[in-house]
């Protein structure tokens, strides 16, 4: 079942401006960018184009979602949402877990990526296993990303988060390893990592090893690799797509940005206040 849209006017704006303050007072402050970033693709990477069914949605938060294999350690990242969910109940989960993504990429030093707001809350889960399986090779990558409507650019942009955080053994079975020197740290080292070939004390997964193995996924790890400004600005524009998909943006948010709107209203405010006195000032002149 889900839940009706947010209305999305200046007062959810605002709203979102806020939840974005304290998620990055909180990301920063636990130090839990990973596990952020995993929580709002793991959300946004159950949809199914053909169904049009899972995606961005909130449902992750279900019990259902979280205990999925594929999700485990998650309910900590939710658990940790909650502490601003509760200051910011207007905000739904959807748009709470997605812009706690884009914030987690933004905090340690990675692309702005444009967050549009008014995704609505379901309380539907998917069946388990629509998300990557970390012991496959590029077929299922592809099975997996095509089946959200994404591209081989997407798989290998996308692929370019784990410059952030490291396998917990509790949760994946994989040896605590970071994928990169600096785990906390977004930027295009993963790629220089996978052109290497295995480095003791690193993490290099059969998904990793498909991306330099097949040819196709191979051109853009090594552009990545060569240009951190080219994977910057596909890595945003693949992260975006991945967030909104299924969603159908409120229609005066689509060649606007939230901040942008929010400026215009801004301005709409002091022009009126501006009109009313000068309103004002004439009548008292007239009245002499």
């Amino acid at each position: 079942m889900e839940a009706a849209a947010p209305v999305v006017d200046c007062e959810y704006l605002k709203e979102i401006e806020r939840t974005r303050r304290d998620l990055r007072a909180l990301i920063s402050n636990k130090k839990c960018a990973p596990i952020m970033l995993r929580l709002a693709w793991h959300d946004a990477g159950t949809y199914d184009a053909k169904t049009k069914t899972g995606g961005p949605n909130g449902s992750i938060r279900n019990e259902e979602e979280y205990s999925h294999g594929a999700n485990n350690g998650l309910k900590i990242a939710i658990d940790l949402c909650e502490e601003v969910k509760s200051k910011h109940p207007r905000v739904t989960y959807a748009d709470l877990y997605q812009l706690a993504g884009v914030v987690a990429v933004e905090v340690t030093g990675g692309p702005t990526i444009k967050f549009v707001p008014g995704r609505k809350d379901s309380n539907v889960s998917p069946n388990e296993g629509r998300l990557p399986d970390a012991k496959q090779g590029p077929s299922h990558l592809r099975e997996v990303f095509y089946r959200m409507g994404l591209s081989d650019k997407d798989i290998v942009a996308l692929s370019g988060g784990h410059t952030l955080g490291k396998a917990h053994p509790e949760r994946s079975g994989f040896d605590e390893k970071p994928w990169t020197n600096d785990p906390l740290k977004f930027d295009n080292s993963y790629f220089l990592e996978l052109l290497k070939g295995d480095t003791d004390g690193l993490l290099k997964l059969p998904t990793d090893k498909a991306l330099v193995e097949d040819p196709k996924f191979r051109y853009y790890v090594e552009l990545y690799a060569k240009d951190e400004e080219a994977f910057f600005n596909d890595y945003a524009e693949s992260h975006k797509k991945l967030s909104e998909l299924g969603f159908t943006p409120p229609s005066f948010l689509k060649s606007n940005t939230p901040a942008a709107l929010l400026a215009h209203s801004a301005i709409g405010v002091a022009v009126a206040a501006t009109v009313v006195i000068l309103s004002y000032f004439y009548e008292a002149t007239i009245r002499k």
